[in-house]
């Protein structure tokens, strides 16, 4: 399973479905509330973060720093080389 990618014209959101073990920590923690627990499932059973509103993402990072996984997190789309 790969890493499920949303784009918005700032920021890049990447889930490593493999890591994701559905804890809720990050869509719990996201002030804009733009993430949630999708129906799909990685190799281990765990439902998988998705992203609901990309274009709404600030950016914060706040999904990153309270995944105990280090599954999700942000970079800024003027930071992604080429």
């Amino acid at each position: 399973m790969s890493d499920s990618v949303t784009k918005s014209k700032q920021n890049r959101v990447v889930v490593n479905a493999e890591r994701c073990k559905g804890c809720r920590f990050c869509i719990e923690f996201c002030p804009q509330h733009l993430l949630y627990e999708s129906d799909e499932t990685n190799s281990k059973g765990y439902h998988i973060v998705r992203m609901t509103d990309s274009e709404k993402c600030t950016g914060c990072d706040m999904c990153n720093m309270t995944c105990p996984e280090f599954a999700i997190h942000v970079t800024k789309a003027d930071e992604e080389s080429g």
